[in-house]
């Protein structure tokens, strides 16, 4: 085996490695969407308590990303102000709560499955809300699209068997809060020159969060939890679901690193896919044709967004080297031409 053999070995090794690390993401984001419907469905684990749940969340992240950043120094923080902070992240974290706090309820009233389904309103809601914020240029071919996507998400809900609309408005709720947390970060921090990873985002930002959500849950959760003297805190079932959830992020963290945008989005499908399929074989959601071709005609749209949207990366890409190359040109020429004039001389 000569040179060629090597090379294919080490872009096996890296296709081997990045199919693993979504493997991962894949396996623990479904665990964490289960997870978390056990325990808040009154049907198994019966304990239909969302912001609580996300606060024990939130308190587990930011002290494990704590240790991390500050006790460890496995992860280098960010540059920042107390300006920054107020202004940048504090808007995040809120936004970040209130998705937090609807999509963990809507699992008290909703099927994973239907979930699922509505879940793929996400880039609808990222496009509009960046065209609000003039983030976005508004194209038609790019609103039909969106159309068609909100097309197939409604005939999915026409179809639902065990239609909430409560639960609904909820999950509806926390894609807009989750789409504005996105747009929003790309203005008040990429535009910065702030980059976050998952940990230093937690180590920031679940704080934050935390403090967020103790208000409506003094007000909603607490006398409830007061009054319900039977509950003990079961710490391995909390336990193990805050270190899924932290070990989320952290795949996550491994994940945007080493693959494209293009892998996440694949994997974020067949993530989709395969909870559908565990919530209509396990759990035993009934899932109807109606369903299944509402989500189907969504599926293909948010497919269709996606590659168009790589394909303008690509575009962009090609441009930047493009530049690069003529750049490169024109300075040989110049010095060329510098050249010619010295041996005149």
């Amino acid at each position: 085996m000569g040179k060629g053999g090597t090379l294919s070995e080490g872009v096996l090794k890296k296709i081997i490695l990045s199919y693993t690390y979504v493997a991962i993401w894949i396996f623990l984001s479904f665990t964490v969407i289960v997870y978390n419907k056990y325990i808040l469905d009154r049907k198994m684990y019966d304990w239909p308590f969302p912001i609580s749940l996300t606060m024990i969340h939130m308190a587990f992240c930011s002290s494990l990303a704590y240790v991390i950043v500050t006790l460890l120094k496995l992860v280098e923080p960010v540059q920042m102000t107390r300006d920054i902070y107020l202004k940048s992240v504090l808007p995040i974290g809120f936004l970040y709560a209130l998705s937090l706090w609807l999509s963990n309820s809507a699992y008290i009233y909703l099927s994973v499955s239907f979930i699922q389904m509505l879940k793929a309103l996400m880039p609808v809601a990222v496009y509009s809300i960046g065209v609000l914020f003039k983030k976005e240029g508004f194209k038609g071919d790019t609103m039909t699209n969106m159309l068609s996507i909100s097309f197939g998400v409604a005939i999915a809900a026409y179809g639902e068997a065990k239609f909430n609309s409560w639960g609904v408005m909820l999950q509806l709720g926390a894609v807009c809060f989750e789409a504005t947390r996105l747009v929003l970060i790309q203005i008040l921090l990429t535009s910065k020159g702030i980059t976050f990873n998952p940990i230093t985002s937690l180590y920031y930002v679940a704080p934050c969060c935390f403090a967020f959500l103790s208000v409506p849950w003094l007000i909603v959760e607490y006398p409830k939890l007061r009054d319900t003297s039977s509950f003990q805190f079961d710490y391995w079932i909390f336990g193990t679901n805050s270190v899924c959830a932290f070990a989320l992020n952290l795949a996550v963290f491994l994940l945007v690193g080493k693959t494209s945008a293009l892998t996440m989005n694949v994997a974020g499908v067949v993530k989709d896919w395969l909870l559908i399929a565990f919530s209509w074989s396990v759990i035993k959601d009934t899932v109807t044709a109606i369903n299944l071709l509402g989500y189907g005609i969504a599926f293909l749209g948010v497919a269709y967004y996606n590659h168009a949207k790589l394909q303008a990366l690509k575009a962009k890409e090609a441009e930047k080297k493009a530049a690069q190359v003529d750049d490169e040109s024109g300075k040989l020429l110049e010095e060329k031409s510098a050249k010619k004039s010295e041996s005149d001389d």
